[in-house]
């Protein structure tokens, strides 16, 4: 697949091929739901704690007797059915950790990046190097390129200009290519990518995959 690569003036300046093993493979809508709903579990810390009747401060004494009260019987002032006493079926600290094999995982993120190319919400710039960190250079490269709206700027390696440049403007986030992930790419509605971030992104998943393939031919 061939796409334009843009400069940091939003003009056209040459035409590279990319990987169809990375960014022209069918969609797989199964494996992407479960990927994001994974990441999305496993990003909860599961802290949430109530107390139950047992741990609350208070008498365990029986409020008043039994029978001949005119009200209804009642136990403990601890009792879930009290203001001030324990939770009933309350949260405690649990792991929402999900556990997904490395190769769906890896099929999930080329899906959403295939996904991305094909819909053409995928700009591949020349290069993006700052001199110092100025948020408002980055909204000039921006609007240069047309970005109207949530974009995710991808790198090859962590460029602490261009993270600072951006870490100011709303619906604008950066990450190194090593880091993408199903959940970001699709909470942005343009994937901004530098020509060596593909690269890299081919190096990850392109190459590896095609050994794999050999091997189990094999």
């Amino acid at each position: 697949m061939q796409v334009p690569v843009y400069s940091s003036a939003g003009e056209v300046v040459k035409h590279i091929e990319i990987s169809d093993r990375v960014f022209a493979v069918p969609f797989n809508q199964a494996v992407v739901h479960q990927a994001m709903v994974r990441q999305q579990a496993n990003a909860r810390q599961g802290t949430a704690n109530t107390k139950t009747r047992s741990q609350v401060s208070g008498s365990s004494r029986k409020l008043f007797r039994q029978k001949h009260t005119g009200s209804a019987r009642a136990g403990s002032r601890r009792s879930p059915l009290r203001r001030g006493g324990g939770i009933a079926f309350g949260p405690k600290p649990r792991s929402y950790r999900q556990a997904m094999p490395k190769r769906m995982r890896q099929l999930a993120l080329r899906c959403v990046l295939s996904a991305k190319a094909e819909d053409r919400e995928l700009m591949v710039l020349e290069q993006l190097k700052l001199d110092e960190p100025r948020t408002k250079e980055m909204v000039q490269i921006l609007a240069a390129l047309g970005v109207d709206s949530s974009a995710l700027i991808v790198t090859r390696e962590p460029e602490g200009n261009v993270v600072k440049s951006a870490r100011n403007l709303p619906r604008i986030k950066t990450m190194p290519a090593s880091l993408l992930n199903v959940v970001d790419i699709l909470s942005h509605k343009t994937l901004l990518m530098t020509e060596a971030a593909v690269g890299k992104a081919e190096e990850l998943w392109g190459e590896k995959l095609s050994q794999g393939e050999n091997h189990a031919s094999l």
